[in-house]
C-alpha cells in the first residue's frame, strides 16, 4: 500500500497543472477622444448643464443619432457628431436629461425634452407635436416617462421649482392627467409638506408589486412625497401615527431625520438631532436583495437645523422601504444610516465658486457578488460607492478634487460597465472645474474598488469662458456600429463630447445613462412594445 500523504500532494499538483487556466483579459484601453464640440457654433458653444443625452436609432435607419439638450435641442450624427439638425424651441436651458420612448404605442419613437418653463414633445423627425408649460416664471429641472396605468402608452412626469403644485403628470397627447393633478397643495395639515424641486426630483414604479405604481418626488424638505397615479397620496407606516379618524399619515407628513427614533417622535431637536434636505437629490427605485420588490435610495444633504443660516454637514444614502419605513434584512440594517468620516463637509456650495454638484444615486453590482453598490457624487470633492455593510470599500471614496491642484473639482454622477467583462464593473464618470481657473475637467474610469485607471483631460472650454468639464451623467452606447463602445458626455463649454472606449467589445453595461434609462424613470422598465426593456437591469433603449 502507498503513503496516503504522497498521493495527496501529487494529486494536488496534478490538479494545479490539469485545471482549467484564467482567461487573460485586455487591460481597460485609455478612452479615445473621437470628436468634440458637437453642436457647436463658428466660435463658441452653448453652455451644457445637468442634461443627459439620449443615444438611439431615432429615425429606424441603422444609424444612431445623438439627442442632446443644451439651450437648443440637438439632433447629432453618432458616428461623425456632425449636426443633423438645431431646434430653438421654447422656453430656456434644458437641465433635465433628454427622454426617448414610443409614448403613444405606435411603434415610432418621440423624443421628450424641458427647456425652461416648457416640456415639449418630439415625433422622430423632431417635429414638435405639443408643448405645454405648467408654471410660468418657475424652471422644470425634472423629467420622467413611465406606463402609470399599464395600458402601453406613457405618461410624462415633469416638476418644478416653486412650493406648491410642484409635480405635473400629463398624458401622452399632452391632456393633464385626470384625477389630484397637479400635486402638492400648500395644506400641511392633510397633504404635508414639500416644497420645490431642484433636480430630477422624480422616480416611478410599482415598488411592492401590487399593480399601482408608486410616483416618489424628492424636494426642497426632510419630507418625500409619494403619489399613486390618480395623484393620491401613497400612505405610511402606522408606526408614524395616524391622522384625525386614525387613517395612515401620508408620505409627506413623515419627516426623515438621521436617527429612526426622531422619525418616529415626529420632530428634531435642533442642533443636536440632525435632518435631510433632498432638494438636489433624485430618487431612485431598485431591487437590493433580491425579492421583487423595490427599495427607495435618496441621498440627503444632512444639515444642522439649530444654526441661522442652516449648517451643511455631509450628504448620505437613506433607504426606505414602499410603506416609508427604513429598510433592513437579514443580512443588512439600515434603519441607521452610515458615519460620514472627517473629510465628509462640502468643499463649496457656491455656484459663483464652481457650479453646484448635485448626490444623484446609482445603483450597480460593482464586484460580481450578486449585490448592489451605492455609488454618488458629493459636494465634498469625492465619489463614493458605499455597500450594504455601510461601508466603503478598497480605496472609495476616491477624492476628485485634488488639494494639490489648488482649485476644486467636482464628479458627474458615474455610468458602470464591465469593460473587459472580468466580473469586476469599472466606474465612469466626468469632471469640472472651479469657475476662472483656466482648467479642465477629465473623464475617469476607476476600477470596482476605486483605484484610478485613466484619467483624461476633457478638451478646453472653447471661445471666452474660464473653465470647462461635464456636469451631467455620461450615457454609453456603441454609436458607430463599431464592436466598441463609446461615451458621449455633455460638456458644459465645448459641445457634446464622444470618446471612443478601444477593447469593450464584450463589455457588460450595469448603469448606462443619466436616471439609469431613457424614460429617465430611476427605476427598473417594464416591457413597453416596440421598445424593449430588462426589469431588473437598467438598462438603454434598445429596438427590436
Amino acid at each position: 500500500m502507498f503513503p496516503l500523504k504522497p498521493i495527496l500532494s501529487v494529486l494536488f499538483f496534478l490538479s494545479l497543472i490539469l485545471q482549467p487556466k484564467p482567461v487573460p483579459q485586455a487591460a481597460i484601453s485609455a478612452p479615445i477622444l473621437k470628436w468634440q464640440k458637437g453642436g457647436c457654433f463658428s466660435s463658441w458653444c452653448e453652455t451644457g448643464w445637468y442634461s443627459s443625452p439620449a443615444l438611439v436609432d431615432l429615425d429606424g435607419d441603422g444609424d444612431v443619432e445623438i439627442i442632446g439638450g443644451l439651450y437648443s435641442l440637438f439632433l447629432l450624427d453618432g458616428s461623425s457628431g456632425s449636426q443633423i439638425q438645431r431646434i430653438d424651441p421654447p422656453g430656456d436651458r434644458a437641465w433635465s436629461d433628454i427622454a426617448v420612448a414610443d409614448i403613444d404605442h405606435d411603434g415610432d419613437l418621440e423624443v421628450v425634452s424641458v427647456h425652461g418653463t416648457y416640456v415639449h414633445v418630439w415625433d422622430h423627425n423632431l417635429n414638435l407635436i405639443w408643448s405645454r408649460q405648467p408654471v410660468d416664471g418657475f424652471e422644470l429641472r425634472s423629467l420622467a416617462l413611465y406606463d402609470l396605468d399599464h395600458d402601453g402608452d406613457l405618461e410624462i412626469m415633469v416638476a418644478s421649482t416653486r412650493s406648491n403644485d410642484q409635480w405635473f403628470v400629463y398624458e401622452h397627447n399632452g391632456s393633464l392627467r385626470a384625477g389630484n393633478w397637479p400635486q402638492h397643495s400648500p395644506d400641511s395639515d392633510t397633504n404635508g409638506y414639500a416644497a420645490g424641486c431642484f433636480n430630477q426630483n422624480i422616480a416611478a414604479a410599482d415598488m411592492n408589486n401590487d399593480g399601482r405604481v408608486e410616483i416618489i418626488g424628492s424636494n426642497d424638505t426632510h419630507y418625500t412625497a409619494a403619489f399613486y397615479p390618480d395623484g393620491s397620496q401613497v400612505p405610511a407606516s402606522t408606526m408614524y401615527g395616524t391622522l384625525p379618524g386614525g387613517l395612515p399619515k401620508p408620505w409627506s407628513r413623515v419627516g426623515m431625520h438621521v436617527d429612526q427614533s426622531v422619525d418616529l417622535r415626529g420632530y428634531a431637536n435642533c442642533g443636536t438631532e440632525h435632518r435631510p434636505n433632498f432638494a438636489h437629490s433624485p430618487p431612485l427605485l431598485a431591487d437590493l436583495d433580491g425579492n421583487r420588490a423595490l427599495e427607495l435610495i435618496i441621498v440627503g444633504n444632512v444639515y444642522n437645523c439649530g444654526t441661522n443660516p442652516y449648517t451643511d454637514l455631509y450628504e448620505m444614502p437613506f433607504i426606505f422601504r414602499q410603506d416609508r419605513t427604513r429598510w433592513s434584512n437579514a443580512s443588512y440594517n439600515w434603519t441607521v444610516i452610515p458615519t460620514p468620516d472627517g473629510s465628509a463637509a462640502p468643499r463649496s456650495e457656491n455656484y459663483n465658486v464652481i457650479e453646484s454638484n448635485h448626490p444623484v444615486p446609482v445603483v450597480a453590482d460593482l464586484d460580481g457578488d450578486g449585490i448592489k453598490e451605492i455609488l454618488y457624487p458629493s459636494y465634498d470633492g469625492r465619489m463614493h460607492v458605499y455597500w450594504l455593510d455601510k461601508t466603503e470599500h478598497g480605496n472609495w471614496p476616491y477624492a476628485v478634487t485634488k488639494n494639490s491642484e489648488g482649485f476644486l473639482r467636482f464628479a458627474s454622477p458615474p455610468v458602470v460597465a464591465d469593460l473587459d467583462n472580468d466580473g469586476h464593473a469599472e466606474v465612469i464618470f466626468a469632471s469640472w472645474v472651479q469657475k476662472g481657473s483656466g482648467q479642465t475637467g477629465k473623464l475617469h474610469i476607476l476600477d470596482s474598488l476605486g483605484n484610478p485607471i485613466h484619467e483624461i483631460n476633457l478638451p478646453a472650454a472653447f471661445g471666452s469662458p474660464d473653465w470647462n468639464g461635464v456636469l451631467a451623467s455620461p450615457t454609453l452606447a456603441n454609436i458607430d456600429g463599431d464592436a466598441d463602445l463609446e461615451v458621449v458626455l455633455t460638456s458644459a463649454h465645448s459641445g457634446f463630447l464622444a470618446y471612443d472606449l478601444p477593447n469593450s467589445a464584450n463589455a457588460r453595461i450595469l448603469w448606462a445613462t443619466g436616471s439609469g434609462n431613457y424614460l429617465r424613470s430611476g427605476s427598473p422598465i417594464i416591457t413597453v412594445d416596440p421598445v424593449e426593456y430588462d426589469y431588473f437591469v437598467y438598462v438603454p433603449l434598445i429596438r427590436k
